[in-house]
């Protein structure tokens, strides 16, 4: 299989080549090759603003990314000399709101199974929302199933969220804050991508105000299951960093790793479980990592690169392989909808 994982941070295109294997009802995988694309600045720009696009021109835009996504794994096949039987492919979020009903995912599995020459799952999250679902988070089924020696999965991205099996081995999981799509809407007020490492927000001072206007969000208090996106971070953060405006980039950064630290902690302080594995783009972030392990109890493991970065890509190339074998990939118990349901739409 090939994954496919573009998330809300817009950092790129992941792509992980991996194997899957059944033993005695044990899932296994091995990670063969893998790459991360970053996208052409007319393109990231799309992305970034495609919901505020007209229906024609998210249509063409969804035909579009898909070819371009087609004609990434094309490539990436020739230069790895690999052979896969399909391609699973999240796309990227434009629209999220399963309080109203819908979810959209661009990049048409069709142009990608067109441009690569390769079957290709995708449309991942529709069947969940239409049955009274979040839609998300999908990842929680592969950590149950592929990462299982790990008591909590917390993962980094765009937006921070956390698998774990309650008491009754039901897997639950939910978005806990947003994390990279806020860091790196910071520093980019300094003139950065990203902030390597945290170095800037170590500069600066815990704005209180601000600290506690983002701890009173009421997103915090409802219980799961739930689910962010864009919208709520520009409905609900946008205003809180507008106001702090006047404050340096760095005080704003050192504020908000503050509170996304303090969130997690929260989170899975309550859950007193021993092991908590970290992934994501901000588990290379050593301050972020720092101020997390100072407030939680739990043990933190950070996996190798290949799954520090490429876990979600995996991930979906696991939802394929499930969809393939007819089995569940989106979780009533992590979404909320009313059943389990097969995940995906296949495109030859």
């Amino acid at each position: 299989m090939i994954g496919l994982m573009s998330g809300t941070s817009l950092d790129g295109l992941d792509i992980c080549y991996c194997s899957f294997q059944n033993t005695n009802g044990k899932w296994q995988y091995s990670i063969s090759a893998t790459k991360t694309i970053k996208y052409p600045l007319q393109l990231t720009n799309q992305l970034k603003e495609a919901h505020k696009y007209t229906a024609e021109e998210i249509t063409a835009l969804d035909f579009s990314y898909g070819k371009y996504l087609g004609e990434q794994v094309k490539r990436f096949v020739s230069e790895h000399g690999i052979e896969t039987d399909y391609v699973a492919s999240h796309g990227h979020t434009v629209l999220h709101n399963p309080t109203q009903g819908y979810t959209l995912q661009i990049g048409k599995g069709a142009a990608i199974a067109a441009y690569s020459g390769i079957p290709c799952i995708s449309d991942f999250r529709s069947g969940d929302v239409s049955r009274g679902g979040q839609g998300a988070p999908l990842v929680p089924i592969g950590d149950k199933l592929l990462f299982q020696e790990f008591d909590i999965c917390l993962n980094l991205g765009g937006i921070a969220n956390i698998s774990y099996d309650d008491n009754t081995s039901n897997r639950v999981a939910y978005d806990i804050c947003v994390c990279n799509m806020m860091l790196n809407h910071l520093a980019g007020l300094a003139g950065k991508e990203y902030d390597f490492n945290g170095d800037l927000g170590k500069t600066g001072q815990v704005i209180s105000e601000m600290l506690q206007e983002l701890e009173n969000l009421e997103y915090y208090i409802q219980p799961s299951p739930k689910s962010l996106g864009r919208e709520w971070f520009e409905s609900h953060i946008m205003p809180i960093l507008n106001r702090y405006a006047p404050y340096t980039p760095a005080s704003q950064l050192r504020t908000t790793y503050m509170h996304i630290a303090a969130r997690i902690a929260h989170d899975c302080n309550q859950l007193k479980k021993p092991t908590l594995l970290v992934t994501g783009g901000g588990a290379r972030n050593a301050f972020l990592i720092e101020l997390i392990k100072q407030k939680t109890e739990a043990k933190i493991i950070i996996p190798d690169s290949k799954t520090i970065d490429y876990k979600e890509a995996l991930i979906f190339a696991f939802l394929g392989v499930l969809y393939l074998q007819n089995e569940p990939g989106a979780l009533a118990s992590v979404t909320g909808a009313n059943s389990n349901s097969i995940a995906g739409c296949l495109y030859y």
